[in-house]
């Protein structure tokens, strides 16, 4: 399964997802950003997918800053629900056993 990033109608923000990211000093651009750069890595998030089907992506801001994110898909848009840096493990070998899409 492949997601069509291009048919969604952009993100969902709103004041609890928004304070979420923000405790992990990452700014709603800043994930955003992720969705325009090379590479972007989406693996299906089993673990967390128990109410709706959750994705971890691994990606890169403009300014080169390594983020892994957690989102899902709401109403036809984009719904970050964690954001936070990539640590080394992450950046090393890129999701390991998790499937990629």
């Amino acid at each position: 399964m492949k997601i069509d990033f291009s048919t969604l109608a952009g993100f969902d923000w709103d004041q609890g997802n928004l304070e979420h990211i923000k405790k992990h000093n990452v700014d709603f651009r800043e994930c955003e950003d992720v969705f325009l750069n090379k590479p972007l890595i989406v693996f299906i998030d089993e673990e967390h997918s128990t109410t709706e089907k959750r994705y971890k992506i691994f990606g890169v801001t403009t300014d080169g800053r390594k983020l892994a994110l957690a989102m899902t898909i709401r109403n036809n848009k984009i719904r970050v629900v964690m954001a936070r840096d990539r640590n080394k493990k992450e950046i090393m070998q890129l999701g390991g056993e998790r499937k990629r899409i």
